[in-house]
């Protein structure tokens, strides 16, 4: 660049200095930027429909800036000592979902609701988010932990799905083959992405960016969110109790699965069970729906929808119970 664009002795371009502290900003209020990408999806939803097509690469860009951002010597120390990661596994892809899934069975939501239990097996049988790890890194949380068990967790999905679709709901969601393909291509394209700029910027340079990878995480954080809410207006407008039951219901169960998996992961520290529960509490329901060609029906997906709320509201509201849980413990605490 050339003119107002050049600084003299190599300094940072205006522009790009611009940039940057506008991601450092995102960065540091990410979990409140979250939080209204919600309330800008329902107030814009023709900017809602318009993002929607881009959710795929959206995905795969939170999952290659969660690489770049996570500690490899941590997340090494992790693979090398499995036990806890094998744990959190069998808890979250085997253990959760199967009394989970017996609970709505046995209450007879199938034969009620076939439309919503659908979506809710879905929801239990997904793996973690795809941005748990960016999630985690805005709350202080241990970003290694959580990408750790996101990977492991993907890479059982397409058994564990099939298993559990099949089980409650007489069919397999897809085949596990195909599914686990598509989501070894999504890890491995992200992880290879994030080698490729780390090997070019330097290990440093991109240590020193961790605020602004924190940014561009949020804004595609926030881009998931309102794509998410397309259609949610017109729902809330014409069927206001369906969606504040379903709302209600997206709420207790993320919560409660959160409260719940944080308290049998005590013992291995608070800090890393708040990490694990927040994985437990939020699934990726819409990896589970690419699956099924987003052939769905309506209170399917309105339900997924809704079910952003909370995936997107509560770590902010969680941001002080966060602060508790990263605090060196005082002397007899956990």
């Amino acid at each position: 660049y050339q003119g107002r664009h050049a600084q003299p002795g190599g300094g940072v371009l205006p522009d790009m200095k611009a940039l940057a502290a506008a991601l450092s900003l995102a960065g540091r209020h990410g979990t409140l930027l979250a939080a209204a990408s919600i309330f800008i999806g329902l107030a814009l939803p023709e900017l809602a429909a318009l993002l929607k097509p881009v959710l795929g690469a959206v995905i795969v860009a939170m999952l290659m800036l969660a690489f770049l951002r996570v500690d490899l010597s941590a997340l090494r120390r992790y693979f090398t000592r499995p036990g806890l990661i094998a744990a959190a596994t069998v808890w979250l892809m085997l253990v959760a979902p199967a009394l989970i899934g017996a609970i709505f069975f046995y209450a007879g939501v199938g034969h009620a609701l076939p439309g919503l239990y659908f979506m809710l097996v879905l929801q239990l049988a997904a793996p973690g988010l795809m941005s748990a790890p960016a999630v985690a890194a805005l709350l202080g949380l241990d970003v290694a932990l959580t990408l750790a068990g996101l990977i492991v967790s993907v890479a059982v999905a397409p058994v564990s799905a099939g298993l559990f679709t099949h089980l409650f709901l007489g069919t397999a969601l897809a085949s596990p083959l195909a599914l686990g393909v598509h989501l070894a291509l999504i890890i491995a394209g992200a992880a290879l992405g994030a080698a490729v700029i780390r090997g070019i910027a330097g290990g440093a340079f991109i240590e020193a960016q961790a605020q602004r990878i924190d940014g561009l995480s949020v804004l595609m954080f926030m881009t998931f969110a309102i794509a998410a809410m397309d259609g949610v207006t017109a729902h809330i407008v014409n069927e206001p109790m369906l969606v504040g039951k379903l709302t209600l219901l997206a709420f207790a169960l993320s919560l409660g699965m959160t409260a719940v998996t944080t308290l049998v992961f005590w013992p291995a520290g608070r800090a890393r069970a708040f990490a694990i529960g927040l994985m437990a509490g939020n699934r990726n329901m819409g990896l589970m729906l690419a699956a099924t060609g987003f052939a769905v029906s309506d209170v399917a997906w309105l339900y997924f929808a809704v079910a952003q709320f909370p995936i997107y509201l509560l770590p902010h509201l969680m941001r002080p119970l966060a602060r508790w849980a990263t605090r060196a413990p005082a002397s007899g605490e956990r």
